[in-house]
């Protein structure tokens, strides 16, 4: 299973309706509003980083306020 992290910007305002919104996507393990250069982080998980890609990521980019995210793919080493 893959697991990555993403960090959201939004718009002025939006992060609480933007937050919620994320968490109800399939793949998203939690969402939550967080104070510092972003603005909501999102746990997300996929079998693949193809369904990573094609199925979460662009899922979370479609969310209406969202200004910009970061994508930051756990890795074992």
């Amino acid at each position: 299973m893959i697991k990555a992290y993403i960090l959201v910007q939004t718009e002025v305002g939006a992060s609480a309706a933007v937050t919620r919104a994320i968490a109800e996507l399939p793949g998203v393990q939690s969402a939550e509003d967080v104070a510092g250069p972003y603005d909501v982080i999102a746990v997300v998980t996929a079998p693949t980083v193809q369904a990573l890609g094609r199925e979460v990521l662009a899922n979370v980019q479609a969310v209406p306020r969202i200004t910009r995210t970061t994508t930051c793919t756990v890795v074992e080493f």
